[in-house]
């Protein structure tokens, strides 16, 4: 009879104990999107990809969509967007750091040399190659943070 009542009491202080803990919330995907859009990353990407609609909505008071900076600018701006649903896309907001934010925006900016150079040069050129060739360091050092 002892040992059924040291039990029963064993059992309900785990159950009382249990019942008074509260459940460890998982996050939610509005609270990970949260997260990453207050990452430094996300930041200094939209930051240069605001910067230069700026540039752009200002060089389109006196310039038409064929202006060489004005595709240069879309270009970039379209680079950099597609790296901002990426970066959203993220499920590790503690990866999205301000360093990873200056590679994707350094990215996009060599990204964009590329782009010039081809409207100059063949693919073979061997400045378009360097050039790509840079773009490539940029994006693996990138995956290896982002993958």
């Amino acid at each position: 009879m002892k040992i059924v009542f040291i039990l029963s009491a064993i059992l309900f202080s785990a159950l009382f104990v249990q019942a008074q803990t509260k459940p460890v919330a998982k996050p939610t995907p509005g609270a990970n999107l949260q997260a990453v859009k207050s990452s430094p990353a996300y930041s200094e990407v939209l930051l240069q990809k605001t910067e230069l609609s700026a540039v752009l909505e200002n060089l389109l008071l006196d310039f038409t969509d064929e202006y060489p900076k004005v595709k240069e600018l879309r270009f970039e701006i379209g680079v950099l967007q597609k790296d901002l649903e990426k970066i959203l896309a993220s499920p590790d907001a503690s990866r999205l750091t301000q360093a990873l934010g200056k590679l994707i925006v350094r990215k996009a900016e060599l990204a964009t040399d590329v782009f010039k150079l081809q409207k100059q040069y063949s693919d073979e050129h061997p400045d378009v190659k360097r050039a790509k060739r840079k773009v490539e360091v940029f994006e693996q050092a990138i995956k290896e943070i982002l993958p």
